[in-house]
């Protein structure tokens, strides 16, 4: 009997990260890292689900900039080279390890391990896993959705409708391009809500969204269901909220499953532990050390003290918390079924570069949740936000608050000391291409200046993606981040000043046609004021 429902919602987002003009990039290694850690592994998931013809469902929300990144084909090309490297350090770790059987066990583990990933990659899929998520979505199992354009942070664009307007609805064009189809949910970047979004929100066609749980704890009217049901917020699109119990068992640094002993742990790399002439034919410029993804230790311990890593014992680890994660929504359920009018729903949104990645036993604990929720007899059933909106159609109306999540859960890891720079000249730049578009307005204008219009306005939302001010406030690699927000505001300045003057240089164009080459179809009509086209 079912008792109530569980929503799991993966966000898989990376900005955009892409260098033609260098043989090699350091940060282009973040999509390499996540193809390998957990976008692959995750479609290995869904494979295996699908074999077994287990009836789950599950919501993936893909972003505009990783869907431009797994489509790139230079990329693609980088990628497998990667994946070359690392099945070669593999094998060379094969033979350092010989006579220390724990690392040698583990050495074999990551050559089968990178070896399934070509397979999957290269021979399965043909290096076009969009086409590999698209397959589990047409069998009916995966709801995929999408977030704005550049993964700008609305709330802090908002003192432009245009700009807000154009980072959904490219972000949705986007998508459409890929999967053929329009989203019905719509993941806003870092879950960032401010009353009267959902209006643009209406217009682009979209249903529903999230916040996080004190958007609608704190909404207009208090939600009779609490954050167990979705608010309407008068215009028919519909707010859904982060379940806090569910979250931070898989996100606290405390009570999270990810920080059990047993696990991987993340920070300690060969890239690092080796000697450096050792590595170094492994890594981009040959003396910089970084993560190969080869890790030999376990979370238990600190630095030296840590232990050597057990899969099998982490695998069976991953079982236990599923079935934990599993009972203690159960039980849930139970409480809210007590106090409520329909089933509870439970949504658990997550970041999809957690699983796997950051936690690398991640899917096989998914895995495992999804096939334990697909049994009839645990008395919770998977439903994707769009599935429960068909099921009860009629909603509470409320307006969410205005929220975020992250740090305080008001804009503040995006707005602070280390960022607050960046805002006034991305908010010019959006002021002065929406002027330029609007002047422009019914004036026949040349292909090439068509061109620079349109590379125009991609320099304005690649400067406005959430990324580069939370890489700022987090310290991670602050240089590289600003250098990206300066370059594409430098850019844009460049094309608004050729186009007013009417001297723009082809070939620079093209230039810069070929390192930003993200939304082929964009048009820079969209930001006129009024959309009047």
């Amino acid at each position: 009997m079912n008792k109530g429902f569980l929503s799991i919602v993966l966000h898989a987002h990376l900005p955009y990260v892409r260098h033609p003009e260098y043989d090699g990039f350091f940060e282009e290694n973040w999509l390499f890292e996540a193809i390998t850690e957990c976008y692959v592994p995750l479609l290995a998931m869904l494979d295996r689900l699908q074999a077994d013809d287990i009836e789950y469902r599950l919501t993936l929300s893909l972003s505009p900039t990783l869907i431009t990144l797994l489509g790139d084909e230079l990329l693609q090309r980088r990628y497998l080279k990667h994946l070359h490297r690392l099945l070669e350090l593999a094998d060379k770790e094969i033979e350092r390890t010989r006579e220390q059987p724990e690392f040698h066990r583990l050495a074999l583990f990551y050559r089968r391990l990178f070896g399934d990933t070509q397979r999957i990659y290269q021979e399965q899929y043909h290096g076009d896993l969009l086409a590999a998520f698209k397959k589990h979505r047409d069998a009916g199992n995966l709801e995929l959705i999408t977030t704005a354009a550049t993964h700008g942070f609305l709330p802090l664009l908002n003192n432009s409708e245009t700009a807000v307007r154009c980072q959904i609805d490219t972000g949705i064009d986007t998508f459409e391009e890929a999967f053929a189809i329009k989203p019905d949910g719509f993941w806003l970047p870092e879950c960032g809500y401010y009353p009267g979004l959902e209006e643009s929100l209406k217009e682009a066609g979209v249903d529903y969204f999230f916040v996080d749980s004190h958007g609608l704890n704190d909404a207009s009217e208090t939600p009779r269901r609490g954050v167990y049901a979705p608010l309407d917020c008068g215009n028919g699109v519909c707010a859904f909220a982060r379940d806090p119990q569910s979250s931070s068992q898989v996100w606290s640094a405390e009570q999270g499953y990810p920080g059990d002993a047993v696990y991987r742990e993340y920070y300690r790399d060969i890239g690092f532990d080796l000697a450096l002439d050792y590595i170094s034919p492994y890594i981009l410029d040959g003396k910089t050390r970084i993560n190969t993804g080869i890790k030999y230790h376990r979370v238990t311990g600190a630095g030296a003290d840590k232990r050597i890593y057990q899969s099998d014992v982490a695998a069976a680890k991953a079982k236990e918390h599923a079935a934990d994660f599993i009972s203690q929504r159960l039980r849930q359920v139970d409480r809210l079924n007590e106090e409520m009018d329909r089933p509870p729903l439970i949504v658990a949104p997550y970041d999809a570069e957690l699983f796997g990645h950051w936690w690398f036993e991640g899917p096989q604990w998914l895995e495992q949740v999804l096939r334990l929720a697909a049994e009839e007899e645990n008395g919770i059933q998977l439903q994707t936000c769009r599935d429960y909106l068909s099921r009860y159609p009629e909603q509470q109306q409320a307006t969410p608050s205005a929220s975020s999540w992250g740090e305080q859960g008001y804009s503040s890891y995006w707005l602070n000391d280390h960022n607050d720079w960046i805002y006034p000249l991305i908010h010019r730049a959006a002021a002065d291409m929406e002027k330029l578009a609007d002047d422009l307005q019914g004036l026949a204008v040349t292909d090439l200046q068509r061109r620079a219009l349109n590379q125009a306005l991609r320099s304005v939302l690649l400067a406005q993606a959430s990324d580069w001010p939370f890489i700022m406030k987090s310290g991670t690699d602050v240089e590289y981040a600003c250098k990206r927000i300066t370059d594409h505001l430098a850019r844009f300045n460049y094309l608004r000043d050729c186009i007013r003057k009417n001297r723009i240089d082809e070939r620079y164009l093209t230039a810069l046609e070929i390192m930003d080459d993200i939304f082929p179809f964009i048009d820079y009509r969209s930001y006129q004021p009024a959309a009047g086209f």
